[in-house]
């Protein structure tokens, strides 16, 4: 089987299959034969550390200084929509970070800062973000292993503006919980340990600054995955828009060489400083052992693997075309049915039958 995408005979309420390994590996291999240099780029980051303590003390801060402040008030929305939303996407950005030990070259000092990281967005998620976020690398775009994949159950029943709009609002409880519906974790001591720290800390912050500081928190954390500028990271990094699919079509010339897939976009925008720059996701995907700070200067040193890939530059103009434009949808994502494996739960490789019709 070839490497082109194959879609439905409708070209629609579909998702894109591929029959071929993911590309990041492909182009990793051939950046370190051209620029064996980047190397040299992997490796923890300690910026992160201070960093993460700073937004963690603003947060912890602006909850309490907001506990006599009524929840249904222009104050504290707006407060938790500029200030809140923004430093707990940043927090979700560095527990990403943090995942693949880009902190501390301990792993267990990587695990508690995630914990530390974890506590102004109020609900334990650290421990378990790990070994899916690192599924999501070892098996990009495989159904039934990548936890970041819509199902097609939510890709039909979303395939409208409403919908859309709804999955935009509310994208962060989808993340949240599709991924304990794609398969079940084994409850680990690092768990545990994510879910007592961060139960002691609220029940902490209700006694000492009251519900509403908590309250500030947990709405903070919903913004940061709804209706705000960063959130459209989420939907930018992989989903395949209409000025994208022009390279998933089939050639036209019978024998030439199709190019990988694209299924992963980076983003070069601004917002990029507020968000431990996730938007070089090519970039992250490609070497994911090299941390924030130095994704850039991969950019640079490689520039000619990057610089003709499809991008974006504004996460507010991605949300907004993914909602209005009927070209796009849940079902504009990259998939294939084998290959993979699953990381702190096996390392099986994960098979699925494949039916092709020709």
């Amino acid at each position: 089987m070839d490497g082109k995408a194959q879609t439905d005979d409708a070209g629609k309420n579909d998702f894109f299959w591929t029959y071929t390994e993911e590309p990041h590996q492909t182009r990793r291999q051939a950046i370190i034969k051209a620029h064996p240099e980047v190397l040299k780029l992997c490796g923890p980051e300690p910026l992160t550390i201070p960093l993460v303590l700073a937004v963690v003390a603003l947060q912890v801060f602006c909850a309490y200084s907001l506990r006599h402040t009524p929840v249904l008030s222009w104050p504290f929305f707006l407060t938790a929509y500029i200030v809140g939303a923004t430093a707990n996407q940043n927090l979700f950005l560095a527990i990403h970070e943090i995942s693949h030990n880009l902190a501390f070259k301990s792993p267990l000092a990587n695990r508690i800062l995630a914990i530390i990281a974890n506590l102004p967005i109020g609900i334990p998620y650290s421990a378990s973000f790990r070994p899916y976020h690192l599924t999501h690398h070892k098996s990009l775009g495989v159904d039934g292993l990548d936890a970041d994949l819509p199902t097609a159950l939510e890709a039909w029943f979303l395939d409208s503006v409403a919908g859309k709009a709804f999955f935009c609002t509310f994208q962060i409880l989808f993340y949240a919980l599709r991924p304990m519906m794609v398969y079940q974790l084994p409850l680990t001591w690092i768990h545990a340990l994510n879910i007592a720290v961060q139960i002691a800390f609220d029940y902490v912050l209700v006694r000492y600054a009251g519900a509403r500081a908590l309250g500030y928190l947990i709405l903070s954390s919903f913004l940061a995955g709804s209706l705000h500028p960063c959130a459209g990271h989420f939907i930018a990094e992989h989903y395949v828009f209409a000025q994208h699919s022009r390279s998933l079509a089939p050639s036209s010339k019978k024998g030439s060489e199709v190019a990988p897939t694209p299924e992963t976009f980076s983003y070069y925008g601004a917002l990029n400083l507020l968000t431990y720059n996730v938007g070089l996701h090519n970039e992250h995907h490609d070497f994911p052992a090299i941390p924030w700070t130095r994704l850039w200067r991969l950019n640079a040193i490689a520039n000619e693997f990057y610089c003709d890939l499809p991008c974006h530059y504004s996460w507010v103009g991605v949300m907004w075309q993914f909602v209005l434009d009927k070209e796009v949808g849940l079902w504009c994502r990259v998939k294939r049915k084998e290959g993979g494996r699953k990381v702190g739960a096996g390392a099986k490789a994960h098979v699925q039958p494949i039916e092709i019709t020709r």
